[in-house]
C-alpha cells in the first residue's frame, strides 16, 4: 500500500473512526508499555481534534490534537501502523497537522515525542525545548515548532 493512497481527515469523536483510532493507539502505544485507556480518558478526548490516516476503510495512522490557551495546539498519540512507517506516511500526517493548525490559527505546534521519535520530528523543523524527562515510564523531550498563519 502506498502511503500517498492514504486518505489523512479528521475523525468525530465516537463515530467508528475514532473508535479504530483508539484501537491503534491502544496496540501501538500502550499495550506495550502495560497501559490502557480508561473511560474517564476518552470521554475527555470529546474536546480534542482526531486526525486518522485511512487506507481501504481501515484506520492505519493517528494522531490527536489537543486545544490550548495562547494560540498552541499539543499532538499527542502519534501512531503509524508498523508495516507503513518508514514510507512517509508519518510526514503526510504532521504536514497534515500542521496544515490544520494553521487553518485554525495556532501559532506554535508542541508535542512530547518519544525518545525514539525525536529524530524524526527533527527532521520536520521541530525543535527540542527543555530538558529531557520520562511520561508513561519512557524517555521523552518537549519539541515545538512554530506554525504561522498565513505560510
Amino acid at each position: 500500500m502506498k502511503p500517498e493512497a492514504i486518505d489523512i481527515r479528521i475523525a468525530t469523536h465516537g463515530s467508528s473512526e475514532y473508535e479504530q483510532e483508539v484501537e491503534v493507539r491502544r496496540r501501538i502505544l500502550r499495550r506495550p508499555l502495560g497501559l490502557d485507556f480508561s473511560e474517564e480518558e476518552l470521554a475527555a478526548e470529546h474536546a480534542e481534534t482526531h486526525i486518522v490516516a485511512v487506507a481501504d476503510g481501515r484506520v492505519v495512522g493517528c494522531a490527536v490534537m489537543v486545544h490550548k490557551e495562547g494560540g498552541v495546539a499539543k499532538m499527542r498519540q502519534v501512531a503509524v501502523e508498523p508495516e507503513l512507517q518508514g514510507q512517509g506516511l508519518g510526514r503526510r500526517m504532521v504536514e497534515f497537522i500542521e496544515d490544520w493548525a494553521r487553518g485554525q490559527g495556532f501559532a506554535l505546534i508542541e508535542l512530547n515525542a518519544r525518545e525514539t521519535a525525536v529524530p524524526f520530528y527533527l527532521r520536520l523543523g521541530y525543535e527540542i525545548v527543555g530538558e529531557p524527562f520520562d511520561e508513561v515510564t519512557i524517555p521523552h523531550r518537549r519539541m515545538e515548532k512554530a506554525t504561522p498563519v498565513g505560510q
